[in-house]
């Protein structure tokens, strides 16, 4: 039997011996490995909801568009739609992500040395997050903070763990933050009050779009810096031709998605890809699986920065819950992609540097590196 330390290490060869669909004991549910099935359940949230009271994040943060499904979903997320579309996040984002990244690429410059996700990537997640939210004039390292006591308190809950004491005080402190800059800045959230949501529900999905945008957008940009680095024909190629990056990242995120999982329960017992799922059945649907699927994606376990169709990867779900802050999430990795390709010559991964690792959001530790200052 497949244990969870080995999914966490390298579930591909279980995904793939799994696919379309099979039953986890690690997991204590059915985990979906195609693209298509995970297409199917991802678009039906009256068959597969994430509106279950064992759905960890809403126990910490309470109800949000990541956990209701149906009208009051829309209710949630729908304030946040425009400020996120493309033009939007293009006109709102695009200097302060320039800014921020050649901040922060002048400062690593000089050094010749540095773990790119600690000097680069997180931080730079980290500002874009606490900008977006009105939070810019909170230090970054307390934005931190409150992110990382608040997602361990959802991961250990979803090991059956109660939420802990950090978690809930942290919850507490972005509370007080949010609700007070609700009505003293142009933010997004600000927006979202002024659409109608709740104090409550401001903070709620404020907390979501905090984690997803701390965790996988660092893990996106961390992830295929790794590729690149692991792969030197593929590097080669993107150094030649700067206009492969979006490609680069796009490929990344489909070999290994930053939020490798999406959670879902059984409404009603269903057949599904021959599975007979149960009522209150949980449903993890793979992405990391549907991605490496081979009927989509030919040679699905090769890096490959020219790859035509690596857009039709599932990183960022489908259906109803596709991740609100994709375009976003897509400017900051090209963003820093670029910066570090073009300033950092040379560039080489150190031996001390770890793959990809984790169960439901996949990153290495650390991104060592070195390069050559002139």
């Amino acid at each position: 039997m497949t244990t969870v330390a080995e999914l966490e290490q390298d579930p591909h060869p279980y995904l793939a011996s799994v696919r379309p669909v099979g039953w986890s004991d690690a997991l204590g549910g059915w985990v979906v490995a195609s693209r298509a099935l995970a297409m199917e359940v991802m678009r039906d949230p009256s068959t597969f909801t994430v509106d279950d009271p064992r759905f960890s994040t809403a126990q910490v943060v309470g109800p949000s568009m990541l956990s209701l499904d149906g009208s009051v979903h829309g209710e949630h997320r729908a304030p946040f739609e425009h400020p996120f579309s493309l033009a939007q996040t293009r006109a709102r984002f695009t200097s302060f992500v320039s800014e921020e990244t050649d901040r922060l690429v002048s400062a690593i410059a000089p050094l010749g040395s540095a773990d790119l996700r600690t000097t680069v990537a997180g931080p730079l997640s980290v500002a874009v997050v606490a900008y977006s939210l009105g939070l810019d004039r909170t230090d970054a390292a307390t934005v931190l903070d409150w992110y990382q006591d608040i997602s361990s308190s959802v991961s250990g809950i979803a090991a059956g763990l109660p939420v802990t004491a950090e978690g809930a005080a942290a919850f507490a402190k972005l509370h007080q933050h949010v609700a007070g800059s609700i009505d003293h800045s142009d933010s997004l959230i600000a927006e979202a009050a002024a659409a109608g949501l709740g104090t409550d529900e401001v903070v709620a999905n404020a907390a979501v779009l905090m984690f997803g945008g701390i965790e996988t957008t660092e893990g996106m940009i961390t992830n295929c810096l790794w590729h690149l680095l692991t792969n030197p024909s593929q590097l080669a190629l993107v150094l030649a031709d700067p206009s492969l990056i979006p490609n680069a990242i796009e490929e990344s995120l489909r070999l290994e998605p930053a939020a490798a999982v999406v959670d879902r329960y059984a409404t009603r017992d269903v057949s599904l890809g021959g599975a007979s799922v149960k009522r209150g059945d949980f449903v993890s649907v793979s992405l990391a699986g549907a991605n490496r699927d081979p009927s989509v994606f030919p040679d699905p376990d090769r890096y490959d920065v020219q790859r035509a169709n690596a857009r039709r990867h599932l990183a960022f779900a489908s259906g109803p819950h596709i991740c609100l802050g994709m375009h976003l999430a897509r400017l900051e990795a090209v963003s820093a992609l670029t910066e570090i390709l073009t300033r950092l010559p040379d560039l080489r991964l150190e031996p001390s540097s770890p793959p990809p690792h984790g169960l439901v959001f996949r990153k290495p530790t650390a991104v060592n590196v070195s390069w050559t200052v002139a």
